[in-house]
């Protein structure tokens, strides 16, 4: 099974030119990707439907979370809202999907903006497998405690909370359930995404547990680091700060202990210019 997390920068490439034709031929490549700042309606990319066109072009199942959402109406379109978030397409039917806003603090400057994380459990040939695509805060370390904490306790909780819904219908006339059974939602979970955190950081920890006398040790229901696990020391992200070229590993994927097994290699493609970050991917069994 061949994973991407992909931060797409709705589109512009390293060259600064909107086509995501060449975002769309990444994504093909892969049998589940995690996108991150997807458009909808924005004037920056055409008014594109950006979801749809991805959806449509790589003849995926998808799914999008807009953690922000504006209106955007006009006299033709009085519906249309101008979205931005996160986003999940499979090569295997995706059994369902919620969205998770994350803690969100007020900034004078720069910019800040809601983010999210898509949930999503998908009906995989060896059995249905849960991932969550989702992009932390840019701005501040803090912010971004915050949401892993939130993170964290959703995982912690999901054997007691469950999917989307749960029990038997009482209601069946309701057909609350549309006669299917309780959806599966697995304990174990890969999260994918740009994190805006690099290795070693105290988010990065918040995430793995710190265990410098032992490393490699591996939590019982914590996150493992599918790049440091498969031995790779990997770059998806450069920029120039105070004037220095820095190369960052920003993207990650983490999967919860017990996948650790399934695991067989991660890379990135150097060459790729589709946007200002790299594709990651993730070999697993």
């Amino acid at each position: 099974m061949r994973l991407l997390s992909y931060n797409i920068q709705y589109g512009f490439g390293r060259d600064n030119a909107y086509d995501l034709a060449r975002v769309a031929k990444v994504i093909a490549e892969a049998d589940i990707a995690a996108l991150q700042e997807v458009d909808r309606h924005w004037s920056r990319t055409g008014f594109d439907d950006q979801p749809r066109l991805l959806a449509e072009a790589t003849g995926r199942f998808a799914v999008f979370a807009p953690g922000f959402d504006m209106d955007a109406a006009t006299p033709q379109d009085p519906l249309r809202r101008r979205q931005f978030g996160p986003m999940i397409l499979s090569r295997w039917p995706i059994l369902w999907s919620r969205t998770h806003l994350l803690p969100l603090r007020r900034i004078v400057t720069p910019i800040n903006t809601q983010t999210c994380a898509l949930e999503a459990v998908i009906a995989a040939p060896d059995g249905p497998i849960r991932l969550i695509s989702l992009h932390l805060a840019h701005v501040g370390r803090a912010e971004r405690l915050t949401q892993i904490a939130q993170l964290n306790a959703h995982q912690a909780a999901v054997a007691t909370t469950g999917g989307p819904w749960s029990g038997t219908d009482d209601e069946p006339s309701r057909n609350w359930t549309e006669s299917m059974p309780e959806p599966p939602c697995p304990t174990s979970c890969l999260w994918l995404g740009d994190f805006n955190m690099e290795p070693g950081s105290p988010e990065y920890h918040a995430i793995t547990g710190e265990t410098p006398y032992h490393p490699g040790a591996l939590y019982a229901g914590a996150m493992v680091d599918a790049v440091a696990h498969t031995g790779q020391t990997l770059h998806t992200h450069e920029k120039i700060i105070s004037g220095t070229r820095r190369l960052r590993q920003l993207d990650h994927i983490f999967v919860t202990a017990d996948l650790a097994p399934r695991l067989r290699k991660t890379w990135t493609e150097a060459d790729q210019i589709a946007s200002d970050h790299l594709p990651l991917w993730l070999e697993m069994a």
